[in-house]
């Protein structure tokens, strides 16, 4: 099924250009909102140039050459959404990953093999199921089942081995860290945090940083302890 929205109406994190035809493919259902996701179509026609034309994408897709987070994507509609990584190539030889710009635009950056191994996940939700265990939603709508005895927290950064998206190692929300904006008026900034406040009442969580901003805990997203553990836009590291 292919999904249109007008033009006019696509979201303001989309860096395609509102002169052009009427409509244009919509994001389907899926891991990623509209508003923080791309159609891999998209990406690779306005973006990367990897196609000339929507027929072209199809073709890429049919043959087997695109996956996203190591999986076979055959749907021109599939969202691309923050962190997620996109490889072409049959094996894949050339890899990307999904960033947010300072103007809050979708970005996507060239990364190495290596890297593309890797994704960062945050954990949005936290709750207990029966049989003993925990499920965890994070930000790109996955779930995963780990022991009740679990340190993990909502807020907290997993790396993600992938295309298996095994649990290497945990990220922990906390005064010292590293984080990355994903929202607000300082999205794409990159800073330390000072602390983390909480606030009596219905109103989010604040994350005070070292910079001297601040912003809310949902849009806080822990991406390493001294460095990024992965390689951000040019434009948004300090």
């Amino acid at each position: 099924m292919t999904f249109r929205l007008k033009r006019r109406a696509m979201p303001k994190s989309w860096p395609i250009g509102r002169k052009g035809s009427k409509w244009i493919l919509r994001t389907a259902p899926g891991p990623h909102s509209l508003e923080e996701s791309l159609p891999v179509a998209l990406v690779l026609r306005d973006l990367l140039k990897t196609a000339n034309s929507s027929r072209e994408v199809r073709k890429l897709l049919r043959e087997g050459k695109v996956f996203i987070d190591g999986k076979v994507v055959k749907d021109p509609s599939r969202g691309l959404g923050l962190m997620d990584v996109l490889s072409l190539g049959a094996p894949p030889s050339q890899h990307y990953r999904m960033l947010k710009s300072r103007l809050g635009k979708l970005e996507i950056r060239s990364i190495p093999t290596e890297e593309a191994k890797v994704k960062l996940a945050r954990i949005r939700f936290k709750h207990t199921v029966p049989g003993g265990k925990v499920a965890l939603t994070l930000h790109d709508g996955r779930n995963l089942l780990v022991a009740a005895n679990t340190q993990y927290r909502v807020g907290d950064t997993l790396r993600l081995e992938l295309p298996t998206h095994k649990v290497v190692s945990r990220m922990a929300l906390s005064p010292g860290v590293l984080a990355y904006i994903s929202g607000g008026s300082h999205v794409g900034e990159v800073g330390h945090i000072d602390r983390i406040e909480v606030v009596p009442s219905s109103e989010p969580n604040k994350v005070h940083f070292k910079e001297g901003f601040s912003t809310i805990k949902e849009y806080t997203f822990v991406v390493g302890e001294t460095s990024p553990a992965i390689a951000l836009l040019d434009t948004v590291t300090k």
